[in-house]
């Protein structure tokens, strides 16, 4: 087993709001590996907690005094079956290392190549095990989270057992696990169902919120598979959350082959966008626009047009141009389609009146997940990603609650939800209100795991927060 190190302070990425001591740090490199971690911390007494990436920003990978199991050793990929596409990896490993096995991957003469159907946006080092933990999605059309893409997954249970888990095996540890952030067990590895590895033509233009809707049905009527809306984000504009650039993919022959030449943002391209989105929001906006409108017609793979530069750390230069410490805290929101113009005029309203600091923001789509214990789109929704800003003070941190809050209560008026990935703003009733479930998700984690093994700071709020809540909200 690899020795533990000293516990540093360990923290999310992107927030960096996270801040979290736990008791030591093991890094596992196999299933014995991770057997004997478990069964080590059961007979001193200590909890659990699982982290990948450390994008997440709610905790659920951090639990304070636990044990921390650091799962990016774990990245081999250890199946790939061609002729079901589907592909079995561990759980550590990140969306770049599969993407490219995937792609070197031998195929038979005139077989079909595969690769992966989804992942998140924004960054792309995040781990396989994190993203099921979180049941998570892209910017697919017509895509239900990615409970839809996994064919199964072995997980090594608070008891020490290694149980596999599908639609048929398990099943309602399968449902639990998928979008239950690490509190069954330690994922050891996940079999994904893979799509046809296809290529894909960009199509851009500039659109008013208004006529988002019907633009997005038209793009899936005529076969697109991808696409977003990225909002103007200046409340001093007119356009401010009314305008936007609609960017969709849709796939050509497959002899065509992707741009070499392709007109892409560099690094320095990127710190610039992110700075002027905190100092001059029209001029990145306008930026932006004017750089994805030179993209227009522009063709990429379906697996590589879904990665994304993300550059850590980067938060260090606009503080010392803000002169205050602070980073950006993302929130999800999701509401039915046919409703999206009326939250997003109501939104723009309120971050007006209370002078909320919005960075970037997109629309996307996503269809109704009826399989995971703890749905997250119950319906199909419109999801609108709101990433403010936020001054690392009490102060701001509050501020963004509140605003987040705020936005819970609209998108529940429109009878949506949001998505408990992102920060711990919401309070019971609107726990309950859009996770009506979430008491008995409590009690399941209880049953499967009596002594609490597994753990996180994420987890240990919410068990809280229903334990001291009002009966009928606890219920």
């Amino acid at each position: 087993m690899h020795s533990p190190h000293p516990s540093p302070l360990v923290n999310d990425i992107h927030s960096a709001l996270n801040a979290t001591r736990v008791a030591a740090i093991h890094q596992p490199r196999s299933l014995t590996e991770i057997l004997a971690i478990i069964a080590d911390a059961a007979q001193r007494g200590l909890p659990v907690a699982i982290c990948g990436g450390r994008h997440a920003m709610g905790s659920q990978q951090f639990a304070s005094d636990a044990v921390l199991l650091d799962m990016r050793h774990m990245r081999r990929v250890l199946a790939f079956d061609a002729a079901a596409g589907l592909v079995e990896a561990e759980a550590g490993i990140e969306w770049p290392e599969l993407i490219d096995y995937l792609e070197a991957a031998p195929t038979p003469e005139g077989g079909q190549r595969w690769s992966i159907r989804q992942k998140q946006t924004g960054a792309d080092r995040l781990s396989l095990g994190g993203c099921l933990s979180a049941n998570i999605h892209g910017r697919g059309l017509q895509m239900r989270p990615f409970i839809d893409d996994v064919e199964a997954f072995t997980l090594v249970d608070a008891h020490g057992r290694v149980q596999t888990c599908s639609r048929t095996s398990n099943p309602e540890l399968f449902s639990l696990a998928i979008g239950g952030y690490g509190l069954f067990g330690v994922i050891a590895s996940v079999t994904l169902r893979l799509a046809p590895r296809r290529t894909m033509r960009r199509d851009v233009m500039l659109l008013e919120l208004d006529e988002l809707m019907p633009a997005f049905e038209a793009r899936i009527a005529a076969g697109y598979a991808f696409g977003d809306f990225q909002f103007a984000i200046d409340p001093d504009s007119a356009d401010f959350m009314q305008r936007g650039v609609f960017s969709c993919y849709v796939p050509v022959g497959d002899t065509i082959a992707p741009d070499a030449a392709a007109k892409e943002l560099s690094e320095q391209d990127w710190r610039d966008l992110l700075l002027l989105a905190h100092t001059d929001k029209t001029r990145a906006f306008e930026c932006y626009a004017r750089h994805y409108l030179a993209t227009n017609g522009q063709h990429y793979r379906s697996d590589r047009l879904q990665q994304s530069t993300y550059l850590d750390g980067y938060h260090g230069e606009i503080d010392r141009a803000l002169g205050h410490c602070g980073s950006e805290v993302i929130g999800e929101l999701y509401v039915p389609r046919e409703r999206l113009a009326g939250f997003m005029r109501a939104a723009a309203a309120d971050f007006r009146q209370h002078g909320v600091d919005l960075i970037y923001g997109t629309v996307r789509l996503i269809e109704r997940d009826t399989e995971s214990f703890l749905p997250w789109a119950r319906e199909d929704y419109a999801c609108v990603i709101f990433n403010l800003h936020t001054p690392h003070t009490a102060d701001g941190i509050e501020a963004t609650h509140r605003a987040f809050r705020r936005l819970i209560d609209l998108a529940i008026a429109r009878e949506g939800s949001f998505y408990l990935t992102y920060a711990r703003a919401a309070n019971a009733a609107q726990v309950k209100a859009c996770y009506p479930r979430f008491a008995d998700f409590l009690d399941a984690k209880r049953r499967y795991d009596p002594h609490e093994r597994f753990q996180s700071n994420w987890y240990r709020h919410y068990a809280a927060l229903f334990a001291n809540a009002p009966a009928e909200l606890a219920a």
